[in-house]
């Protein structure tokens, strides 16, 4: 239900501000451009479907050989005494737990195109044991929130642009950026804890959760104890063996259960063109949604009320340019990417805000596009607090972000 009236405020805020725009500023081409906006938001939408149909086959098809060779219920079995407490209601053994643990794997590896394919395979695993078929189901509400967190190990993809861009060292950020990150999943999955009544003191939970802290602060370490050029290389490297052997022992799992490969992957396949021709008109609802308010010009005004509001209370505003970026994220990933790249380009890619923006970029993920995809690809209409808790935890990931540079860059 948040996400339908999310969904109208998107329209309703921008027509008005829009109305504002022509009457007091004489903008005659507001909404021309709104229009456009649209018409472009909604071609987009479908080419990123379309642009997903390979990558989903191609996973999904891998995913059907693991699960007829037995290797998605081995990888359920081991991450069962976690997976128990954090999803309670499902099953021992059931093949969404080995689907979860996978997609959380690729998110933290920032494998962006096996991360997708393995979390809509999740969904559509924990919708056969939704009893209420349009609602979300507590497990879809969880996993969503870690999602919607953006936990990332190796920000490849962000080094690689700061080093286009001429930065003195483009990994400078990887340690912020390793804080803000966990404390904004933390955030996230203690309030979903919580709602769902899940025992946070638990000794198996209290463990994770500091093996978590304690692994991502040996990454760092070891991470920054490379010299700086070399970072991007063995993160890369690292991050597409481990995928690769994954792949093969999909296919050695298969051949040691006599299972047809081929025709197993031919199977999930299938699978992964029917989910991408569903989510067209999820994604096309919300990113025209989006783009309707970020053109009307409704950011621009939501920011420089900030501004002002934190410069009355006598705050320092220095980390204000860099919000756009941030808001952005939780709206759209390519509009987050682009105000990033020009937050570089127009303060300077070794500047306060250039930094801060890209933290912001990459410590959370793209909660609406998230929630849009993955509910519209099992047709969820009911998401419950699923928003709420993405959005608590992008908040508490820009709140840090913004600490974590000012201690670092500021």
């Amino acid at each position: 239900m948040i996400l339908n009236y999310i969904w109208i405020a998107f329209f309703l805020i921008a027509f008005v501000v829009g109305l504002f725009k022509v009457v007091f500023y004489g903008d005659l081409n507001v909404f021309t451009e709104m229009m456009n906006a649209s018409f472009s938001s909604a071609k987009n939408a479908f080419e990123i479907s379309l642009g997903l149909t390979g990558v989903l086959s191609l996973w999904l098809g891998f995913m059907k050989i693991g699960e007829k060779g037995g290797l998605v219920n081995f990888l359920s079995r081991m991450g069962y005494p976690v997976f128990s407490r954090l999803f309670p209601e499902i099953p021992k053994g059931h093949p969404a737990t080995g689907s979860i643990m996978m997609n959380i794997a690729a998110n933290m590896l920032n494998l962006d195109n096996a991360a997708t394919p393995l979390g809509l395979k999740a969904m559509n695993e924990m919708q056969e044991l939704n009893k209420n078929k349009d609602t979300a189901s507590n497990p879809m509400i969880m996993f969503l929130v870690f999602n919607a967190s953006g936990l990332i190990l190796i920000p490849v993809t962000l080094m690689v642009y700061r080093a286009q861009m001429g930065a003195a060292n483009p990994s400078d950020i990887f340690i912020p950026l390793m804080i803000a990150t966990t404390i904004a999943t933390l955030a996230g999955a203690i309030y979903v804890c919580i709602r769902q009544k899940i025992n946070l003191f638990d000794k198996v939970l209290l463990s994770v959760f500091g093996g978590l802290i304690a692994f991502i602060a040996l990454i760092v370490w070891l991470f920054h104890a490379l010299p700086q050029e070399q970072v991007s290389t063995y993160s890369g490297l690292a991050a597409n063996s481990l995928l690769l052997c994954i792949i093969v022992s999909f296919i050695v799992a298969g051949i040691r259960k006599k299972v047809n490969v081929y025709d197993a992957f031919i199977e999930g396949a299938k699978d992964g063109f029917k989910t991408a021709v569903m989510i067209i008109p999820y994604l096309v609802a919300m990113l025209v949604g989006i783009a309707l308010f970020r053109t009307s010009g409704a950011l621009d005004f939501l920011v420089e009320g900030i501004s002002s509001l934190l410069a009355l209370c006598g705050l320092n505003t220095d980390f204000v340019p860099a919000l756009p970026t941030a808001f952005m994220r939780s709206l759209s990933g390519n509009a987050a990417r682009g105000m990033m790249l020009d937050a570089m380009q127009t303060y300077g890619v070794d500047s306060f805000i250039g930094r801060l923006s890209c933290i912001f970029q990459s410590s959370s993920d793209t909660t609406f596009y998230v929630v849009a995809v993955y509910y519209g690809a099992v047709n969820i209409r009911n998401t419950r607090y699923t928003v709420t808790g993405a959005l608590l935890a992008d908040f508490f990931g820009v709140i840090t972000a913004i600490f974590v540079c000012y201690l670092f860059f500021g």
